[in-house]
């Protein structure tokens, strides 16, 4: 008698296989100055440092929920790690990532809201916290 191949189910196949979820992180900025410091205007899609002590890797994806100075509205924004800076990094930047914010409606929501708030700052020649 010959046996009949088992097939897995749907249900064994997926909780078989680790999918890995964007982590989910908060960033409130409630200064136009610490604003300044983290927006990243030089990613294609642009981008915002986010302080933070755990490990990430350049490519994480990253779900973020942004909160700007002192608009009620919070951004969620789906991006991915493209910048690291890590414990006792050069200059005593602040260890932590920059998120790379997608090319939805989303990231570019983020980003003219952004780059609205922060108008002639943008051009400033201060330190940030990524260069």
């Amino acid at each position: 008698m010959a046996e009949t191949p088992q097939v897995p189910s749907a249900t064994a196949t997926a909780a078989g296989a680790a999918v890995a979820r964007p982590s989910v992180l908060s960033l409130p900025i409630k200064e136009k100055a610490a604003l300044y410091a983290a927006y990243m205007p030089f990613l294609t899609n642009g981008g915002i440092f986010v302080p933070t002590s755990k490990s990430y890797k350049i490519g994480d994806e990253i779900y973020l929920i942004l909160t700007l100075l002192d608009d009620p509205t919070k951004y969620p924004i789906a991006g991915k790690v493209a910048w690291i800076t890590p414990p006792a990094a050069n200059n005593n930047k602040a260890q932590g990532i920059g998120v790379h914010f997608s090319a939805d409606e989303g990231g570019v929501r983020v980003r003219a809201r952004i780059e609205e708030l922060l108008g002639a700052a943008l051009r400033s020649s201060r330190a940030t916290h990524t260069l």
